[in-house]
């Protein structure tokens, strides 16, 4: 697995347009009505994670989420956390 250059980074958050590229992740902020919707779809994000062996940095409190994505035996964001990106999309419609 290969880190994305910054350029081809920036060309697939065009498809992403709630998420941010920072720190060699790309981040998404999330709020929720309050602590139980939130563990909720954590929960959800969790299994998701399990099943593709990808693993976000995430934090939070109450209503809020901050999830962090990116492949460390990459150094870095590769296609892997925008195939896991897309499905945490997919839960919020």
């Amino acid at each position: 697995m290969t880190a994305l250059s910054t350029q081809e980074i920036k060309n697939k958050l065009v498809s992403f347009p709630n998420w941010k590229h920072e720190e060699n992740c790309i981040i998404r902020e999330l709020t929720f009505k309050n602590f139980s919707e939130n563990f909720a779809f954590m929960t959800r994000v969790a299994m998701i994670a399990e099943t593709l062996n990808h693993h976000p940095n995430w934090s939070g409190g109450y209503k809020n989420l901050t999830i962090k994505l990116s492949t460390h035996d990459a150094d870095g964001v590769s296609d892997k956390d925008f195939e896991f990106a897309g499905r945490i999309e997919k839960m919020l419609q």
